[in-house]
């Protein structure tokens, strides 16, 4: 049975079950039973390979009581993120390149279903008056559903897919992104309380990489992350507290922002706050807590450089203080942030890691920066292929004080 022919095949199999099969009054594993006999009887005179026969199977049950064609590819593995544009335009991201699928979605009404049922499972709402929403699924991959008439195509998703397996040290090490000697400077600053900030662009790895030096953090400090929609993945700690935002309901009301959730974990007695990703005014509110005490904090924010880093956290803050000098500004991050990290997603799609830099402070109107590690190509790079390493700069790390307080006294 070709790929056509068995679309078809399903298509008319789903319209079968929908006019004699009362759906409403059978649970899941009845409905299954009943699909899996009906397909039985419907080619028991034809030759069909029994792999071909489960995955018919499985993909009229989904898309009766699942999410469809979205079941299928959420199953593969090796599929790190999918682009729904609206029901007949489907891409995947699959060993770091993008392509278009053959399949496609019924019509637009089953698109909307089945984002309307990602939505409600996560406690969330989505219509004409709340058209733009980010969500997760139950297995924690991150969702942005955009509909019409925001959306000229049909409904919008994007889902960038939750590993299995919590990203750890060793694996960055392992795809190259930084080497052993690396990983152990930086496990000696997470736990010495160093202040780390995450930058890159999309899909340059910067959760994936919170979450590796997350778990450098003692096992017994109490941590409270704070997310738009919960994806970390620590691992060993008991005092643990994940705290995810909520949007407005129909009425308007109700919205719980990242900046409202900082505020609030200020009085959980935090030793550690971890945000997912600063955007906005809540930028404000995260320097204040790296600067009253709440040292060993780490968040993630877009840029293309670490200055560029810079740059973006004085706009956001400004956003949520306007009228604060500049000069007061820049003094705060230079005094909240110790250690900025810059990831890249490179042309080969290889993600690196580009630089580790120190904050060494504010002078003369300008935040000084201290390059510890920077990316360098060697001799083997090509167009196609980058090769290189991360190289140690003759600068020496200015600010171990955190580190004698550790009892570290290791020269960097």
């Amino acid at each position: 049975m070709t790929n056509n022919e068995m679309q078809e095949f399903i298509k008319e199999t789903k319209l079968y079950i929908y006019n004699n099969f009362n759906l409403n009054a059978m649970t899941d594993s009845e409905l299954e039973d009943a699909v899996e006999a009906l397909i039985e009887k419907q080619i028991e005179d034809i030759y069909i390979p029994l792999e071909q026969r489960a995955l018919i199977v499985q993909q009229i049950y989904s898309s009766i009581r699942g999410f469809g064609i979205l079941d299928t590819i959420m199953s593969d593995d090796a599929i790190t993120e999918v682009m729904i544009n609206g029901p007949d335009d489907i891409f995947i991201e699959k060993s770091g390149k993008l392509q278009k699928l053959d399949q496609t979605f019924e019509n637009e009404r089953r698109l909307e279903d089945i984002v309307q049922k990602i939505v409600g499972m996560a406690g969330r709402e989505v219509n004409q008056a709340n058209p733009i929403v980010d969500t997760r699924l139950p297995d924690g991959s991150r969702v942005n559903v955009v509909l019409p008439p925001i959306s000229r195509t049909g409904a919008i998703v994007t889902i960038r897919k939750f590993s299995k397996t919590p990203m750890t040290i060793e694996q960055l090490i392992k795809y190259g992104s930084i080497t052993q000697d690396i990983a152990d400077v930086l496990e000696k600053l997470i736990k010495a309380k160093y202040n780390v900030f995450i930058c890159g662009g999309t899909g340059s790895g910067k959760t994936t990489f919170l979450n590796a030096l997350s778990n450098y953090i003692p096992k017994g400090e109490r941590i409270i992350t704070i997310e738009d929609s919960a994806e970390l993945q620590i691992t060993g700690v008991e005092n643990l507290v994940s705290l995810e935002t909520r949007n407005s309901n129909s009425t308007g009301v109700g919205q719980i922002s990242i900046r409202d959730l900082i505020k609030s974990s200020l009085r959980m007695r935090p030793e550690r706050i971890i945000v997912g990703e600063v955007r906005g005014a809540e930028a404000l509110d995260m320097l204040q807590a790296m600067n009253t005490g709440h040292d060993g904090s780490l968040s993630t924010g877009h840029a293309n450089s670490t200055k560029d880093m810079l740059s973006r956290l004085e706009t956001m803050v400004l956003q949520g203080a306007e009228g604060l000098p500049l000069e007061a500004v820049r003094q705060q991050i230079a005094s909240a942030i110790d250690v900025i990290i810059h990831l890249s997603r490179l042309r080969d799609h290889s993600r690196k890691t580009m630089e580790i830099t120190e904050v060494v402070g504010y002078e003369n109107g300008e935040i000084k920066l201290n390059p510890l590690y920077v990316f360098e190509e060697d001799e083997n790079s090509t167009m196609e292929k980058v090769s290189g390493s991360l190289k140690r700069t003759s600068n020496p790390l200015m600010n171990d004080f955190k580190l004698r307080l550790a009892g570290i006294y290791e020269d960097f």
